[in-house]
């Protein structure tokens, strides 16, 4: 399965945005992570729809939402998401998970259950048929330039292995948490597709160059 990259736009520095957009454009950058942040669900606030729809204005590149907030299926429609993105809901974050997934189904997006750390893979079960992939947490989420939870790897393992044995061998893989050049190979050979990049590989503050990019493409090919 072909590997994508989507760097966080949480990490970038967001009065300079546009510079960044127009770099990840001629780089062949697959999606713009977005984290959705509550104060609730997680311990952080970020990243609302008013910058999205200017983000979609900006750019034709697909956004990759990542909602990490309480009862999601409130507020998925305030965001412009459409054909070509993405969208991830935590299984963890609502009781209707099904409502939520067929919401962003509806909008013509690509539909991912994220999962926590500390939840197992069979919580992705109940799901397969409404899903295109799943979004494994290696980092507690919530804040960025924390280190990876040791078992993430053998996670995404167990992970890729459920969804082959589970007729799910189409389903993608993101990860999102200290995605750095060291442990991005050990996810690739894990499973992984779809890599979130943020600070582990940024070798200047909130900012994304050429070179990391470059760098980290070279690592996973």
């Amino acid at each position: 399965m072909s590997y994508k990259l989507a760097p966080s736009m949480m990490c970038c520095d967001l009065l300079n945005v546009r510079e960044q957009i127009k770099m990840f454009e001629q780089h062949r950058i697959d999606a713009l992570h977005i984290d959705i942040m509550d104060g609730s669900f997680v311990p952080n606030i970020a990243l609302g729809a008013c910058f999205v729809e200017q983000l979609k204005k900006e750019t034709r590149l697909p956004l990759d939402l990542h909602f990490m907030i309480d009862t999601p299926e409130r507020y998925i429609n305030t965001y412009p998401i459409g054909e070509g993105d993405y969208a991830s809901i935590h299984f963890e974050s609502t009781n209707h998970v099904q409502r939520a997934l067929q919401m962003v189904k509806d909008k013509g997006a690509k539909t991912l259950i994220a999962i926590n750390p500390a939840t197992p893979i069979y919580a992705a079960s109940e799901v397969l048929d409404d899903i295109d992939g799943v979004l494994l947490m290696s980092v507690n989420p919530g804040y960025a330039g924390q280190k990876m939870i040791p078992r993430s790897i053998e996670k995404i393992k167990a992970m890729r292995k459920f969804l082959d044995e589970n007729g799910r061998s189409d389903a993608e893989i993101e990860v999102d948490g200290n995605v750095s050049i060291e442990n991005a190979i050990k996810m690739r050979a894990a499973g992984a597709n779809i890599f979130v990049l943020g600070t582990a590989i940024q070798t200047k503050k909130e900012l994304f160059t050429r070179e990391d990019i470059e760098r980290f493409r070279l690592s996973v090919q």
